[in-house]
């Protein structure tokens, strides 16, 4: 059989089109190794990153690590292979895209033949790996017979990196020198002992030293885990079949997608999606653009046309850009193939420098990447969804509002609360199958809900509700997902930074006949606030209750600071940090999720269980899904009943 190796080891030739249909010899001539040993070593690699997320999660010191689950986890091939990406763990997606080119531009910027056994290299810049400063990347190459013949890599958050904000979380940062510390390749380990002078560096310039010396430790043991896990399957099945294994693993996932893509019709694409505003003003618009270009089993998504890099933070990079893409494609086509490189193998991605998801230093800084490819994912979600019929699905909520704030205990003690009060949790939208969820992460993370307990355990913070809100989530025949509202009461004086920058318009469309779910917003409200008073610091969620807040985004009543569609936008910006005084409460409501299908067409008994489980009020029963319902929803939720007549009349017979 007559071949030529791509760069990354990748095969074309004669061969038959699909793997499945190789003979036995033409197989191990390729992989050097037969179809059960590459399967058995395939699964042996997904354990080996799955046994290190494991140990990460449980050993982690850093909230965010340990409770979010803001990591992620790979497997690369040999430089001789173009260190292909064979095996990732089910964590952090948003990590998952920029990791095979990471570690490739980390590793070669450093020297491959400078490393040594017992290496770890370290890196967080934006620009070579992705992400944003907080995402360190960690880099330990494994030997087999005195050469590296794969890498065992770590990305996972800090709780700080320096800069202007504690943990960073700010959309307000104008450039790299306000955004935080930016570590270059660098030895974090040499002969498996810590390089003093580059511990000494991070910690002379980040907060919460204490916390992040001990993660370090903890990346450097599971790296050594991964190591070792690996060793013992070349050691098992030799080298050469391992080598084989990864070509494998990524020819398999190509394929996948090559044969996904077919499955979209041939055509011409077109993909606009806004954000609110940057951190220096609201009177620039920024928007993502893409021209989807399928023909065959193969795609090209060029980002060209999209806004200039935004003034502060909240831009992408193109490492970015590229995660959203290939996320995009296997929720709607390739859901069940392992995320390996080769995914891409079949997609083509334009990405013209200098853009808002493209960004460049030193101006464009990069911190809330994932905002701005969020947005991008929607919009190809929603437009291909478009030709996709009933396998198209909802939106999210679209937008993760990061709360972060930070103040001093009685003592004088700092304490910091990072991603745990805002928008970072809310809906999905619903689907053929089912109801959209309405507590979960944005589609294009994969995180955890950390426990309350634990969140006012740390700081000095009261979550007072975490409830879903009636008439939110988008209608449809399946609904979508109901907003999440989250009050938290501030027990010292704070300084709060929040991010909602896609509150103007609903995030999650509606699919196939569904409605759009509706946009979130997000207030504060001072210790004196009648309505604190009134309710003894318990808010009521009653469009009565805004008048004497401080709306921190949404589009609202410029009077009552209620939702209002019609409303005026306020900006989430117009003060760069919140100031609070004990007492004080902040609530978030996130975007609803997307509806899929006739809301006229859902079964009338649905819609009174969503009455009695409080997802719909009895006026959105009556005025979204033509179901005219009797009854106390609160006082006695089992009696509720259906006017069978009433709803026959306003459903049209």
């Amino acid at each position: 059989m007559s071949t030529q190796p791509n760069r990354d080891g990748s095969l074309e030739s004669t061969r038959p089109a699909r793997l499945r249909d190789w003979t036995e010899a033409q197989f191990a001539e390729t992989y050097h190794c037969d179809r059960f040993t590459a399967m058995v070593l395939s699964n042996r690699l997904r354990y080996t990153v799955d046994h290190m997320s494991t140990g990460l999660m449980y050993s982690a010191f850093s909230p965010i690590i340990r409770d979010w689950y803001d990591f992620a986890i790979t497997i690369s091939g040999p430089p001789d292979m173009d260190y292909p990406m064979p095996a990732v763990s089910s964590s952090l997606l948003v990590f998952l895209g920029t990791m095979e080119d990471a570690v490739r531009n980390v590793v070669e910027e450093y020297g491959v033949d400078r490393l040594k056994p017992g290496d770890v290299l370290l890196c967080n810049d934006p620009y070579r790996g992705g992400n944003h400063v907080n995402d360190a990347l960690f880099i330990r190459p494994v030997f087999h017979d005195g050469r590296p013949v794969a890498f065992v890599n770590a990305r996972a958050h800090q709780l700080d990196m320096g800069g202007t904000v504690p943990g960073g979380f700010s959309g307000t940062k104008a450039n790299v020198y306000e955004n935080g510390l930016v570590l270059g390749p660098m030895l974090l380990f040499e002969h498996d002992k810590p390089v003093r002078s580059t511990f000494s560096l991070v910690f002379d310039n980040t907060r919460f030293a204490a916390l992040l010396q001990p993660d370090f430790m903890t990346m450097a043991e599971q790296l050594k885990l991964g190591e070792r896990l690996l060793l013992e399957s070349i050691e098992r099945y030799g080298e050469a079949a391992y080598r084989g294994t990864v070509r494998y693993c990524c020819d398999a996932a190509a394929e996948a997608m090559s044969d996904a893509l077919e499955k979209l019709p041939d055509g011409d694409y077109q993909v606009e999606e806004s954000l609110d505003a940057d951190g220096a003003g609201d009177d620039e618009p920024l928007v993502v653009r893409a021209t989807i270009i399928k023909r065959g089993g193969r795609v090209e998504v060029d980002c060209s046309g999209s806004s200039r890099q935004a003034r502060t933070c909240i831009n992408a990079g193109p490492l970015d850009t590229k995660t959203a893409v290939g996320v995009a494609f296997k929720l709607l086509l390739d859901r069940d193939t392992p995320f390996s490189s080769g995914a891409y193998r079949p997609i083509d991605i334009v990405v013209p420098p200098g853009t808002v998801l493209s960004a460049m230093p030193p101006d464009g800084a990069i911190m809330l990447y994932w905002e701005v490819t969020q947005a991008l994912l929607a919009g190809m979600l929603r437009e291909l969804g478009k030709v996709l019929g009933d396998d198209a699905f909802g939106g999210d909520y679209g937008c993760v509002a990061v709360h972060n704030a930070h103040g001093r205990h009685a003592d004088g003690r700092p304490w910091s609360n990072i991603g745990l009060v805002g928008g970072e949790h809310g809906p999905w939208g619903a689907d053929r199958h089912h109801d959209g969820e309405s507590y979960t992460v944005p589609y294009i993370v994969n995180g955890l809900d950390p426990a309350t307990e634990s969140m006012e355990l740390e700081s000095p913070v009261l979550l007072l509700r975490k409830e879903y809100v009636a008439d939110t989530g988008g209608a449809g025949f399946n609904r979508g997902g109901a907003a999440v509202l989250k009050d938290a009461s501030w027990l010292t004086d704070a300084e709060h930074y929040s991010i909602p920058i896609r509150f103007k318009h609903g995030t999650g469309n509606g699919a196939c006949g569904g409605a759009t779910g509706r946009a979130g917003a997000c207030w504060l409200f001072e210790p004196e606030d009648p309505a604190l008073r009134a309710a003894d610091g318990l808010l009521p969620v009653r469009d009565d209750v805004y008048g004497a807040s401080t709306p921190i985004a949404g589009v609202l009543d410029p009077v009552s600071k209620a939702p209002d569609a019609d409303g005026e936008y306020f900006y989430f910006a117009r003060q760069a940090v919140w100031r609070t005084r004990a007492g004080a409460v902040s609530r978030y409501v996130t975007n609803g999720g997307g509806g899929w299908g006739d809301p006229l067409a859902r079964p009338v008994e649905r819609v009174l269980a969503d009455v009695r489980d409080g997802y719909v009020s009895i006026a959105g029963a009556r005025a979204n899904y033509g179901v005219v319902v009797e009854g106390d929803p609160d006082l006695d939720p089992e009696g509720l009943r259906i006017d069978a007549a009433a709803t026959r009349a306003l459903r049209g017979g």
